[in-house]
């Protein structure tokens, strides 16, 4: 049997999905495509999607900008992720019937866990420092959250976004919200610091959200931004003496739960993080 993937959004010819998903279904020993399906915001968008209905050969599919929140009333049910956070990237077709899920927040969590493990026997004990109150801050204080990280910290520009998505957090969570000004002040408190703005992303690569005046030596800083792999944030970073995580990881295992979700397999990334890298360092 060959199976039937698909991506919609709008631009994504170049996306990398496929990409990895096709490593995936190699690893796997798997029969299978993963296609773009570009969806022009100036075409019918349900049309689009009851023509995907009506292919029965379809097992699941990504979503991506600008369709996370539009896909939603074209699904049969949501998982916890997906509802809470009001968006959805992944559904699985289940015997007809769509099962809308959100991996962003998971597939974060399981690449900084993947490259520090000792994290997951400390998550309480933990400060950690969001940068940022956008849809990826969101998706990732959900992730920390879910994980059992109970203090957690947004800084942002302006702070009602950030109150926005302190509401959601489970009841043994704590969380302080700040400007980026007291955050810069208040540095040695956090043990991770995690940047999710297109802050320092191509072409302002100089830019920063924030500096890095004084961290704890053994801080860890994380950024999502990928081009490029390494920011003047995590150069900054790594200058003081942290430890640094890289924003394409995420790429890759939000992809691996997506994966899992339509297979019920898992495959080994081993090396992939460095094939990707090499391919995102090529453009």
């Amino acid at each position: 049997m060959s199976l039937q993937f698909q991506l919609i959004g709008y631009p994504i010819q170049h996306s990398l999905s496929p990409w990895i998903h096709e490593r995936f279904l190699s690893k796997a020993n798997l029969q299978g495509t993963y296609e773009i399906n570009e969806i022009d915001p100036q075409h019918s968008f349900e049309e689009k999607i009851m023509e995907m209905k009506n292919n029965k050969e379809l097992n699941g599919f990504n979503v991506t900008v600008p369709y996370k929140q539009k896909i939603i009333p074209y699904l049969d049910s949501l998982d916890k992720n997906a509802k809470t956070l009001g968006a959805v990237n992944t559904v699985l077709n289940k015997d007809g019937k769509w099962i809308g899920y959100n991996t962003d927040s998971t597939g974060y969590v399981r690449a900084l866990e993947t490259k520090y493990p000792e994290l997951t026997k400390e998550r309480k004990s933990k400060h950690v420092l969001i940068l940022g109150a956008g849809g990826a801050a969101r998706g990732i204080y959900c992730g920390l959250d879910f994980a059992g990280y109970v203090n957690i910290d947004i800084a942002n520009r302006t702070t009602e976004k950030a109150w926005e998505i302190a509401e959601l957090r489970s009841e043994l969570t704590n969380t302080d919200i700040l400007t980026l000004k007291e955050a810069e002040n208040n540095l040695l408190k956090y043990d991770i610091i995690i940047q999710t703005t297109s802050v320092g992303m191509k072409p302002t690569t100089e830019n920063t959200i924030i500096h890095l005046n004084s961290i704890k030596k053994d801080v860890i800083v994380s950024d999502i931004v990928y081009q490029p792999i390494k920011t003047k944030f995590l150069k900054e970073a790594e200058n003081l003496g942290a430890r640094i995580h890289y924003g394409h990881t995420m790429l890759l295992y939000q992809a691996l739960y997506a994966f899992e979700i339509w297979t019920g397999l898992s495959v080994d990334i081993n090396n992939m993080d460095e094939e990707l890298q090499q391919v995102l360092e090529g453009r």
